[in-house]
């Protein structure tokens, strides 16, 4: 058995494999750490790496050492006024006298934290463990790109590295014996009948049937072992060919309130939330779509720096968004074919009346096309208009449609983190 011994080292010139091993033993310490600094961060370094604390405690190993009480003998280096037996006076104390800031005192106790640096890529794996669009599965073979090789037979031809064997070698015999067959049929009959003339008492078998016998038996012997051991029509290879698998492919609606009732604090917060979604998507899936909508009085399909960054606004009705979703849906996303999500989120109000058309929106058009549709409003006040008419599309969807509340920009990751848990009950 072989061994492999990783020595790179990462850029602190420290060993990369044991920083590896540090990371897995304290994962719950460091997820806790990156769960508390994400809440202080701003939207445009969320994602980033940087320094990340843990309680000294939280690290300590069980060490041996010495126990109370004994005789032991230890030899300082530099002595050399003492010897064995002498005794002296232990140091007075000088109060305050230590290297550390600040004053002395008789009170109060705390622990040192651990301080250490974490990249952006092991950041970004903390951050999003144990995350997953739920429900997702796999949809027809129409228009899929996801192959998988397997094994369909030999074949005649090939590269060397796929040569079988043993399969060549049954090949190889098999010929010898077709090819040779008629020649060793006729060599055992001319053997049966020297052996019937050897057992005749001498005088009766002529010497010169039984000499013309062996020289043909010798001819057709060495005509049999004319035929090659192995020749390329034996060649076998084994066929390895690429077969089309049901791909998981998957698009997101992004559906964000841009309304004049959004204040700027309430967008930054909603703008974060989407900034994190579409860092979870982009890390953890290959082949998924993103769509963006932004709304006021009228929705609009935009791109993802019109998303972000945009400043339009307007007044508030919620159904243009839904009613944009629903068509973009049906002309270019086919339920048989897609995984289907929607994220919204909105401060919660909306024109008179048309809370009661966009529940009627995402029961009869939307909901019953989509794997998962998560509902975030955001306000820091009592629940408005739309919440109350969304909480009956809960109860007659559990499984499709999810709502969380977020107060203030510390709630955006837990609240993610529920939204888009692992999941596999209901799962279509």
């Amino acid at each position: 058995m072989s061994y492999i011994i990783d020595r790179r080292l990462n850029a602190k010139k420290k060993s990369t494999v044991n920083r590896q091993r540090f990371l897995r033993r304290y994962k719950q310490h460091i997820k806790r750490a990156v769960e508390e600094a994400i809440h202080d961060r701003s939207i445009s370094n969320i994602e980033q790496g940087g320094e990340v604390t843990i309680p000294r405690r939280d690290i300590s190993e069980p060490v041996f050492h010495h126990g109370s009480g004994g005789k032991n003998t230890r030899i300082y280096p530099g002595n050399k006024e003492f010897v064995t037996g002498d005794e002296f006076q232990r140091p007075e104390s000088q109060g305050g006298g230590g290297s550390g800031q600040g004053k002395a005192s008789n009170q109060g106790e705390g622990e040192d934290n651990f301080t250490f640096t974490i990249s952006q890529e092991e950041f970004l794996d903390f951050m999003f463990e144990d995350l997953e669009l739920p429900y997702l599965v796999r949809k027809q073979l129409k228009d899929a790109t996801s192959f998988e090789t397997r094994r369909a037979g030999y074949s005649t031809s090939g590269s060397p590295e796929k040569l079988h064997i043993v399969r060549s070698l049954r090949a190889a015999h098999a010929r010898r014996i077709a090819l040779g067959g008629e020649e060793r049929k006729e060599i055992r009959a001319l053997r049966k009948e020297l052996w019937a003339m050897e057992a005749l008492p001498a005088g009766e078998a002529s010497r010169e049937e039984m000499q013309a016998l062996r020289e043909r038996i010798a001819d057709l012997d060495k005509k049999a072992k004319r035929l090659p051991f192995i020749d390329d029509f034996d060649l076998r290879y084994n066929n390895l060919v690429r077969v089309p698998v049901p791909s998981s492919k998957a698009v997101m609606f992004c559906v964000m309130d841009v309304s004049g009732s959004m204040t700027q604090t309430i967008k930054d917060i909603a703008k974060r939330f989407f900034i994190l979604l579409y860092l979870f998507l982009e890390r953890n899936y290959k082949q998924i779509e993103l769509v963006f909508v932004r709304h006021h009085t009228h929705a609009k399909e935009v791109d993802e720096q019109e998303f972000f960054y945009s400043r339009e606004t307007g007044g508030t009705i919620v159904s243009s968004a839904l009613q944009l979703t629903a068509d973009i849906i049906d002309q270019r996303y086919s339920p048989a074919d897609w995984n289907i999500y929607i994220a919204q989120a909105s401060d919660g109000d909306n024109w008179d009346g048309d809370s009661a058309a966009c529940s009627e929106l995402l029961m009869k058009r939307i909901l019953k096309k989509v794997q998962y549709y998560a509902y975030v409003e955001i306000t820091t006040g009592p629940h408005q208009n739309l919440w109350y008419e969304y909480e009956h599309v809960q109860q007659a969807f559990p499984d499709e449609f999810a709502m969380q509340h977020i107060v203030d920009a510390s709630e955006i990751y837990p609240v993610f983190r529920k939204l888009f848990e692992k999941r596999t009950e209901g799962a279509a």
